[in-house]
């Protein structure tokens, strides 16, 4: 079994606000592409366009619809990938040692020379964040874009996962977490961020930020002074045109 690192020195992941995320599914996207273009082993889609396609997918949004207490119903959209979790089940689980948390920055990565398939981490993440590729038959999951945020050989403004260069509201953040001061850590500070299933002691890296109280149901539309007639008679073009057409 593999062992996990006593310490970290940084704490690499996401802060994601579920107040500003609108389920467009950009994220979804970009990581596909990006992970089927430059990942390591790509990854597959197979009968794409037959009857029953399968793909490999390192990020999905979930939407819910919630009714708060005194509140109108709402829509929450719920990213989610893996929380590379301080505590991380899939690698103490990992038979081969394929499943790792690096020291040097917190990220869990799957050595996929040494993956034989069995599946025990995907069993062991209660966050359901890996995925089988049906093609390669080892386990694929979030990598936080490794080989994008090392990357010297592209513009600085790009060395971010890709998920968060392509969200187009700005929902998703990236940082160190293990630092109190960095912009994640102050943000989810301010806003009351919050673990996923912390009952489950993994201690997620990853942070949601949750969504804002919405206003309460008004008994009248504020619409409804503009919705009045303007006039009882029509005039002008208009009002030949109903003298007209009453007389037929």
């Amino acid at each position: 079994m593999t062992t996990l690192p006593s310490h970290t020195e940084k704490k690499l992941g996401l802060v994601i606000d579920l107040d500003t995320c609108v389920g467009c599914h950009a994220c979804v996207i970009s990581c596909k592409e990006w992970n089927t273009e430059h990942y390591g082993a790509p990854l597959a889609d197979m009968d794409a366009y037959g009857a029953d396609p399968v793909g490999t997918f390192l990020n999905r949004v979930h939407s819910f619809e919630v009714t708060p207490k005194d509140a109108p119903p709402q829509l929450v959209h719920f990213p989610k990938s893996c929380l590379h979790c301080d505590d991380a089940p899939c690698v103490t689980v990992c038979p081969t040692g394929a499943s790792y948390k690096r020291q040097e920055d917190g990220i869990v990565l799957v050595n996929e020379d040494a993956c034989i398939g069995c599946g025990l981490c995907a069993w062991a993440c209660p966050y359901g964040a890996r995925e089988m590729d049906g093609a390669e038959k080892v386990m694929k999951k979030c990598t936080l874009c490794v080989d994008r945020i090392y990357n010297d050989n592209i513009p600085e403004e790009d060395r971010v996962p890709s998920c968060v260069r392509t969200c187009p509201e700005g929902a998703r953040h990236f940082g160190d977490l293990g630092d109190a001061d960095s912009d994640v850590s102050r943000l989810v500070a301010e806003r009351g961020g919050f673990d996923l299933m912390p009952e489950q002691g993994t201690r997620p890296v990853n942070k949601y930020l949750p969504p804002r109280p919405k206003d309460t149901l008004q008994e009248t539309s504020i619409l409804a002074p503009y919705l009045e007639p303007v006039t009882d008679e029509a005039t002008g073009i208009v009002g030949w045109l109903d003298r007209a057409l009453s007389r037929l």
